[in-house]
């Protein structure tokens, strides 16, 4: 009997191929659960006209846990040409559903690990004193509040007069762009509550003080973004104060955030940061561990359901190959994530140990790992499959 369900949105493009093979692993591994199929992504939304139908957020609700591949996104023009002829100049508006399964579950915390696997020829390096070459090895766990700040979709072409007239109220507004045509405006707002950075926030903390890292950084722009970034700035300070003096608070601002990530990535341990510079800040964190064929994620909220899924998107040049070429490392490291949700940290360690002995052992490499261009021909030149790379972390699970 199986012990739990797993709601599997495959999603678009490699999500569908990559997911396959984290279930691969997750089987050969003895993990034991029941898997049922959520539809999501850009079929259905051609299709019904709802990238993220009803029926697979009541299976969400029910189950709780879901693994999640990628979804393709397309400029509104673009996804309504795409519609169903039935559909068409229905007024349909094309929105994300992984945005969506955020906001309607209250997904807000994001979790986004980007550790050093050691003999990845991918690895960040850079020179020493005396010309020497070093390899410094990167553990960062960065933090993103996840349902909020520039993502929360409250935006407008050619505002409409209310709001157009809220705005000239604000004295910046008026003087830099109270005489420009109000058809002639795009406004997105970055919103920030109290409620959602406090958790992010202690979320940040609770994962540095229970897994042995020394500080904790705000990663924003509080000396431009004052109201908002301010806002996470002040409140880390108080909370830091009150419940984890022991741990050291910084702060930097996300664009020395970026000089600063390839200067010394290894002194930073546990990152917080808003939707936006957080989902910056991981992939730059990404991009010194291999790319985000070696990044994974997990998301939370406040009532029991989490989201796991690689950051990576759907690629959907890919996923036409005869032989599928892409990295699976990302979707399986989300895999063991969820692992350690469910308290199955024994096997979730047996999986990053087998994975973590071939990237060391360098016989088995995808394209990316061989440093060549996403074509099919990579395989005539020595890459490994997606399929192939499964393979040789199943033998070593075995």
């Amino acid at each position: 009997m199986a012990k739990r369900t797993i709601v599997t949105l495959p999603g678009d493009g490699i999500g569908k191929i990559v997911l396959n093979q984290a279930l691969r692993v997750l089987d050969a591994s003895g993990f034991e659960a029941g898997y049922i199929h959520g539809d999501i992504g850009w079929e259905f939304w051609c299709k019904e006209g709802n990238p993220l139908p009803q029926r697979t957020l009541d299976l969400l609700k029910k189950y709780k846990i879901a693994l999640f591949g990628a979804i393709t996104s397309k400029p509104n023009e673009e996804a309504k040409a795409e519609l169903s002829p039935a559909l068409q100049g229905k007024g349909l508006v094309y929105s994300s559903p992984i945005v969506g399964l955020r906001q309607k579950f209250n997904l807000d915390i994001c979790v986004r690990p980007c550790k050093s696997y050691k003999g990845n020829p991918l690895n960040f390096i850079r020179r020493g004193k005396g010309n020497t070459i070093e390899e410094p090895f990167i553990d960062v766990v960065i933090f993103r509040q996840n349902t909020e700040c520039l993502y929360s979709g409250v935006e407008w072409t050619n505002p409409p007069e209310n709001v157009y007239q809220a705005l000239k109220s604000h004295p910046r507004f008026a003087e830099n762009f109270g005489s420009v045509p109000v058809n002639e405006l795009s406004v997105s707002t970055r919103i920030f509550t109290k409620k959602a950075t406090g958790r992010i926030l202690t979320a940040a903390f609770e994962y540095a003080d229970k897994n042995g890292y020394s500080s904790v950084t705000v990663c924003e722009k509080p000396n431009v973004i004052r109201e908002t970034s301010g806002l996470m700035w002040k409140m880390a300070k108080e909370i830091q104060k009150s419940s984890f003096p022991g741990i050291k608070l910084n702060n930097t601002n996300i664009d020395a955030q970026m000089m600063w990530l390839t200067k010394n990535p290894e002194d930073y341990g546990v990152i917080v940061a808003g939707n936006m510079f957080g989902d910056i800040a991981s992939d730059a964190f990404a991009g010194l561990i291999g790319g985000l064929g070696f990044a994974c994620s997990a998301q939370f909220s406040s009532d029991g359901i989490a989201v796991f899924e690689p950051t990576h998107g759907s690629a959907p040049k890919y996923a036409g190959y005869e032989v599928p070429i892409v990295n699976p490392v990302a979707m399986i490291e989300s895999a063991c994530m969820m692992l350690d949700y469910l308290d199955e940290k024994t096997i979730a360690e047996k999986i990053r140990k087998a994975v973590a002995e071939i990237i060391m052992e360098g016989k088995v490499k995808t394209y990316d790992m061989m440093k060549m261009t996403g074509r099919q021909e990579v395989i005539d030149y020595g890459a490994a499959s997606t399929i192939q790379m499964t393979d040789a972390i199943i033998s070593r699970i075995r």
